[in-house]
């Protein structure tokens, strides 16, 4: 009998244990992706860029707040927020505390879907039903019915107080020390269908001294559309990196069109004969029905701006 059942129960364990880690520890492992990014005139000096994306904040999470507060040591030149703030309608308080010195720096953001509408709890396999028919958020699938909705209206006013650009299918600028203005192109969020290309068209600012475009899901489309216009760097969040991965394999989802190659990280897109730097970030949070990562500890990104070869 042992013989027979050792095997099964030995796999329940190792579940267990995965389970267990993936919930009691990964998930609340904080991390900081630092990268280096060549995109600056040659001359211009480096600028340190802090990304932080898809907080999913729910009342509570203490630690969170405290790495989130702990950022502000790093004394970024700017911050951009690329959105899903929340994932609690009591949330807006907390994260604004979470994030209240990190908006003593000049800073930018865009909304995901998750600022606006609360979640729910959903099958987890529905992600790779999802992939597989190529149908993600409102990209294809039927309009969300009796969605519960968040108070975003308190967190954007408490971002443009606190001199932050808010990004929703508009541009801004940002100026730094020393006289450095940067501009930006932002989209609302493409996963449930609010972006609007063609308000923001036409591509990099002669005047400034660099542009970017910030935009919280990395939807090919959109892609396609910074790249062609020549933007030299895209900054998006939403994919958490996959959240649940295969060591030494990888990210199965996506929750967006782009592939899982690219899920997190530093990577290219090329589209209309150019190529742009793309950066994705898993974010810090999960929704607050799957409160899990495996082989994808949450994170923020310190990416170094440095001058091109």
């Amino acid at each position: 009998m042992r013989a027979r059942y050792g095997v099964p129960l030995g796999i329940t364990a190792v579940g267990a244990a995965g389970l267990a880690y993936a919930v009691g520890f990964e998930v609340r492992s904080f991390r900081l992706r630092r990268v280096s990014v060549p995109v600056l005139p040659r001359g211009m000096r480096p600028l340190r860029v802090l990304q932080v994306s898809d907080i999913h904040m729910v009342s509570g999470q203490r630690k969170k707040q405290r790495w989130l507060q702990s950022l502000a040591g790093l004394r970024p030149d700017f911050v951009i927020n690329t959105g899903d703030n929340l994932s609690d309608t009591e949330g807006v308080p907390e994260t604004l505390d979470a994030l209240g010195p990190l908006m003593e720096f000049p800073g930018a953001y865009v909304f995901g879907s998750n600022d606006y509408y609360g979640p729910k709890l959903r099958n987890p396999a529905r992600y790779l039903l999802e992939k597989a028919s190529g149908r993600h958020g409102l990209n294809g699938n039927p309009p969300v019915v009796g969605a519960i909705h968040n108070p975003w209206e308190d967190l954007r006013d408490a971002f443009d107080a606190a001199g932050w650009v808010g990004l929703t299918n508009t541009r801004g600028r940002l100026k730094l020390d020393g006289g450095l203005e940067i501009a930006l192109t932002g989209l609302d969020d493409p996963h449930i269908k609010r972006d609007r290309y063609n308000a923001v068209a036409g591509g990099p600012e002669a005047d400034a001294d660099l542009s970017l475009a910030v935009v919280h899901a990395p939807y090919l489309r959109v892609l396609d559309a910074f790249t062609a216009d020549r933007y030299p760097l895209i900054l998006a969040g939403h994919t958490h990196g996959g959240q649940v991965c295969i060591p030494f394999y990888g990210a199965l989802v996506t929750n967006c069109d782009i592939d899982t190659g690219r899920v997190k990280g530093l990577s290219t897109h090329t589209a209309g004969g150019h190529t742009s730097f793309l950066h994705v970030s898993a974010g810090c949070g999960t929704n607050r029905y799957t409160p899990v990562r495996f082989a994808c500890p949450p994170e923020a990104t310190l990416l170094t701006l440095t001058p091109r070869d």
